[in-house]
């Protein structure tokens, strides 16, 4: 493949340079196969994007380049960010007041994912240094490969809420402890004190931008209307400011996304939706964010020897998730059926987990080496069949309001596929 791309470098020169038309072109194809598997499928379009990202990956595709970096890390902590604040503005606080269960459901499933994977990391021989960020890597469900499959499955009701709900506080914990522990790489300290600061300076920094974040958009909502596509433009920009700004003074910019949802929320209690506008951005940046991370994760070590630590990795994070969520359904209000379909809902991995990854490799290129050999192919594979997994759930779950066939051949179908939401 990159004797194709020295290729056209001879004939092709584009103003915007060759690593953009690449880029647009990769993109086409990622759409093209996200409408098709969705339609002959019935799957999300999100399999079709990883699967794109992942063919070029494994032919050399140079335009993504591992450990994240430059405009590849500021694309996938934005894409994040927009998804988790999102997320954080379908999370009232005071639902925790009402069932404080969920809380601690979120918590039990957290904690039994990370304990588990580390015990079994450690039992296959891998080095502590390696088998603690693992088990956060791990800990890491994604919000935003949930919620573009309830979008395509027109998804609603508890199971579906509740996933959510509990996909996005896995992220903050896995994205405020992941952060710290990777400034302790840095910065290794011997007492509790030295290693409580950068949880504190992590959580501090991204409360900070969140706070203003959530300011921000209050005041606009004062003068401006939701549906307005003046505000949802309002909103992009303020959370790319907000990006750049906490990745640069230590916090952790998704995070700071998610926290200025969740005040926000507060802020503005009533429902609101953005315009179609922000819709479509935001599929956008999140088919780019897919792209990007199945691209880089491809790019793992596709060895032999790792396979059985990859796959151990997945069993028990599957196994976890589901024990968390069984031991934290108790007086959650939550039949034990709908608990085994919120953590089959949770199986996906995708941007944050590998953010988290790029992190410790950054921090330690010999730590991160153990780590990424792993955690790669672990994000990839859970990329497309967490997708596929939480499709299922979804469908057993009766929350679906589409039926589950190929938009061709239903009987007595009376629509017209392009006429379909997105």
């Amino acid at each position: 493949m990159n004797e194709l791309m020295s290729f056209w470098a001879q004939w092709l020169r584009p103003s915007a340079g060759l690593p953009t038309v690449q880029w647009a072109l990769l993109l086409a194809a990622a759409t093209v196969a996200g409408y098709l598997v969705q339609r002959y499928s019935g799957l999300p379009k999100v399999v079709g994007y990883t699967l794109v990202g992942t063919i070029v990956g494994l032919l050399g595709f140079s335009g993504a380049v591992w450990p994240l970096q430059g405009i590849g890390l500021y694309l996938v902590e934005l894409g994040v960010a927009v998804v988790l604040f999102e997320a954080g503005g379908r999370i009232p606080l005071r639902w925790f007041r009402h069932n404080p269960m969920v809380l601690v459901q979120s918590i039990a499933e957290s904690a039994f994912t990370y304990f588990a994977v580390y015990w079994v990391m450690l039992w296959l021989d891998v080095p502590p240094r390696a088998a603690g960020p693992l088990a956060l890597v791990a800990m890491a469900a994604s919000p935003a490969v949930l919620t573009r499959v309830v979008a395509d499955t027109r998804a609603a009701g508890p199971v579906t809420d509740r996933a959510i709900v509990l996909a996005t506080l896995s992220s903050l914990y896995a994205l405020t402890l992941g952060s710290a522990h990777a400034e302790l790489i840095n910065r290794p300290a011997a007492d509790w004190a030295g290693k409580v600061y950068p949880v504190l300076v992590v959580l501090g920094v991204s409360i900070a931008v969140g706070a203003l974040l959530s300011l921000a958009m209050r005041l606009a909502l004062r003068v401006m209307s939701p549906t307005s596509e003046n505000t949802s433009i309002l909103l992009l920009v303020l959370i790319a400011a907000g990006t750049a700004i906490t990745a640069h003074m230590g916090g952790s910019a998704p995070l700071a996304a998610l926290l200025g949802g969740m005040l926000l929320k507060q802020l503005h209690p009533r429902p609101w939706a953005w315009p179609r506008q922000f819709g479509t951005a935001s599929s956008l940046l999140t088919m780019l964010m897919f792209v990007l991370v199945s691209t880089v994760a491809a790019q793992a070590d596709w060895t032999a020897p790792v396979a059985g630590a990859v796959l151990a990795l997945i069993v028990v994070r599957l196994l976890a998730k589901a024990v968390g969520v069984g031991v934290g359904n108790v007086g959650s209000g939550a039949s034990w059926r709908q608990a085994l379909w919120v953590s089959c809902a949770m199986t996906p991995m995708s941007a944050i987990a590998l953010l988290v990854a790029s992190q410790f490799v950054m921090a330690s290129a010999s730590t991160g080496h153990l780590i990424a050999r792993i955690a790669l192919p672990a994000i990839l594979l859970m990329e497309v069949l967490g997708a596929v997994i939480a499709t299922v759930a979804i469908y057993r779950a009766g929350e679906s309001s589409k039926p589950w066939a190929p938009l061709t051949g239903l009987a007595g179908r009376t629509t017209h596929p392009e006429k379909e939401q997105p």
